[in-house]
């Protein structure tokens, strides 16, 4: 965003000679009507200036309702200053008030009809509204207004992640990285798609090259550590999520994936030190408590299994694992009624492995 500053000149006469109006020739009429209509013009550009650069300040801030009350402004004493529209969009989808959002820009474009920074800006608005149709369509028009606005494959590639066309995002994630080849958010996304697709050494080959971008990025290693863990490369994985946490120390996600590397080592105590210290970071994170709950469920330690399961169901009711780990404890806890039930609703969630169990110990 810029800020626009306007100087104005006005000539200014004196009409000190004509004591009442009706002494006025038409011609001095027209130019003292001339004149008025200019510095009630000028006034309003002033007035619509200095509003748009409030606007400017307070999305600074990220302030972005109130912004968006000044960019109205701007365009309330101007109402062809189209940089007003197209901040009000900004400040708008940054407020996530999408449905604000695209109608400034529809009032854009009826202005402006081939801006391509306003679609993009719609399509944004339109995909934080679930609408992905829409939204694919401005991302196209967006992208062919402007080739190599790298922003618009970026999010058209999220878009098409978010379906799950895992192969459509990485084309999209390729040519960010052709327009910008140390786009290092851009390796990690296309590294996510491989990882969906279970290509985990395509994955793992764009995590690394994102992390020589970046070498700060916790969340990018983390993604190595849990892909490398899917290739039973634990130790580089371990090596992967010491890194992330060494860049922060309050990634749950990190501890808690390091937890989960540690059990696939069968390290179970080091595994529920982990998914401690991710419940201390993040004490609302069910999935922590479901794999402490499979630890300690690998020592023996049935109760207290039980009892993490039951707090992780508590946070995250229809979570498949927890009940799955819950019936577990409960079969060894000589309640195999308990067991069956819990089973049966893994089951119905979707878990495979609740299948198993439930067909296999329970009538029906």
């Amino acid at each position: 965003m810029k800020k626009f500053t306007f100087t104005l000149l006005l000539a200014v006469i004196g009409c000190s000679g004509f004591s009442q109006i009706d002494e006025l020739t038409p011609e001095e009429k027209f130019y003292r009507d001339s004149i008025t209509h200019l510095n009630e013009s000028n006034a309003a550009i002033e007035a619509s200036q200095l509003a748009y650069n409030e606007g400017i300040e307070l999305f600074k801030q990220k302030k972005y309702k109130a912004a968006a009350g000044k960019f109205a402004a701007s365009i309330t004493n101007d109402p062809k200053f189209t940089p007003a529209y197209y901040n009000k969009a900004v400040a708008e989808n940054s407020a996530e008030d999408y449905k604000a959002a695209i109608k400034s820009v529809d009032a854009l474009l009826a202005l402006k009809p081939t801006y391509g920074k306003a679609f993009f800006q719609r399509a944004k608005a339109y995909q934080g509204l679930g609408d992905y149709l829409n939204a694919e369509k401005d991302y196209q028009k967006s992208i062919e207004l402007n080739p190599k606005n790298d922003k618009a494959y970026y999010n058209f590639g999220t878009l098409k992640f978010m379906q799950k066309d895992y192969f459509a995002a990485i084309a999209q994630f390729t040519k960010v990285i052709m327009l910008k080849p140390d786009d290092a958010y851009a390796y990690n996304d296309r590294g996510s798609c491989y990882r969906m697709l279970e290509k985990y050494t395509e994955a793992v080959a764009d995590y690394e090259e994102a992390a020589r971008k970046n070498a700060n990025l916790a969340f990018v290693l983390n993604n190595i550590g849990t892909t490398k863990t899917k290739l039973k490369r634990y130790q580089d994985a371990l090596a992967a999520f010491n890194r992330a946490l060494s860049i922060d120390s309050k990634f749950y996600l990190a501890y808690n994936n390091r937890g989960v590397t540690h059990m696939k080592m069968e390290r179970f105590d080091d595994a529920v030190n982990d998914f401690t210290k991710a419940i201390e970071i993040n004490p609302s994170y069910a999935p922590a408590y479901s794999n402490r709950a499979g630890a300690y469920f690998k020592k023996g330690e049935y109760e207290k299994a039980k009892k993490d399961a039951d707090k992780a169901i508590q946070l995250k009711p229809e979570f498949a694992d927890a009940y799955v780990n819950r019936g577990n404890a409960r079969e060894m806890l000589r309640d195999l009624d308990g067991a069956c039930k819990d089973w049966h609703k893994a089951r119905e969630l979707g878990s495979e492995l609740a299948k198993q169990y439930h067909s296999g110990n329970c009538a029906n």
